[in-house]
């Protein structure tokens, strides 16, 4: 694994371009990330309650520390920034990473933009850097989140019960795991995702 934390990457195609989050994307993402809805699933500092420069700090000072790495992302037909997503949970002893963080303002969902950027980052973890496995999750009430990752190639990989507080409802929730490995993402993903985008 031979990930640089101190590297800018810009991960981009003719629809998105994947810019490394820095402190002028809180007032770049300030609009869209004051929608409220898209923090129901969400844990931590930000709900879209005015706490959106809190999260970008966090997001900064995990960068910093080499916990995480955050894109904001641009949409380049509307010409607006869209959302956020973010890797995590780097193991070079697995020689994987986590993605996750990924939010997209209602104007950009359904749109084919989660896709191409679903493809930059798959493209550029496998490819670029070498990860053998990306995984992901969601909490077991987000159909919609967990829907778009299978839609983009993503396999099953069991759950985490009761490791969500539940939004919907008293008590716990699973969270659903989810995993895209190297060898998926060459002999079959990769040519299904482009055909998509």
């Amino acid at each position: 694994m031979m990930f640089n934390f101190t590297k800018d990457y810009i991960l981009e195609n003719d629809k998105v371009k994947l810019i490394p989050l820095h402190k002028q994307h809180v007032h770049d993402l300030a609009e869209v990330a004051s929608e409220e809805e898209l923090w129901t699933y969400f844990i931590g500092d930000s709900n879209g309650k005015g706490r959106f420069k809190s999260y970008v700090n966090q997001a900064l000072a995990a960068r910093k520390n080499k916990e995480a790495y955050t894109f904001a992302i641009y949409d380049k037909g509307k010409g607006k920034y869209a959302g956020s997503t973010r890797f995590f949970e780097f193991s070079t002893a697995l020689n994987s990473v986590r993605l996750g963080y990924t939010w997209l303002g209602s104007l950009f969902q359904g749109t084919g933009l989660n896709k191409n950027c679903k493809y930059l980052i798959f493209q550029f973890a496998f490819e670029q850097i070498g990860f053998d496995k990306v995984g992901l999750g969601a909490h077991t009430e987000n159909e919609i989140s967990i829907a778009a990752m299978k839609s983009v190639g993503c396999k099953p990989a069991g759950t985490l019960p009761d490791f969500f507080p539940a939004i919907h409802g008293q008590g716990r929730a699973d969270a659903v795991l989810l995993n895209l490995h190297k060898t998926d993402w060459i002999k079959t993903v990769k040519q299904r995702l482009e055909q998509k985008i």
